[in-house]
């Protein structure tokens, strides 16, 4: 089953948001500075993590599209003998 690319990418782009937006802020940068880079982090971290999880469904569903070939060969020999 693939998984759900828009959720994960999501919620990890929520928490980089938050992450960075406090990591700025302790180190003393403006409210306006925290909040653009912490934007900026999150919207690649949105990218980054939505082709990750694609090139996982992509890798799951041809390892389960191989599996079931294989059971399928396997199936077909036992029966031919």
């Amino acid at each position: 089953m693939p998984l759900n690319a828009r959720s994960i990418s999501v919620s990890v782009a929520v928490i980089c948001f938050f992450g960075i937006a406090v990591i700025n802020w302790i180190n003393g940068l403006s409210s306006f500075a925290c909040c653009k880079r912490a934007l900026a982090a999150a919207i690649i971290m949105y990218i980054v993590t939505s082709l990750a999880v694609k090139v996982i469904n992509a890798i799951l569903i041809n390892a389960m599209i191989n599996s079931q070939m294989n059971q399928q060969k396997e199936a077909a020999n036992d029966s031919g003998n």
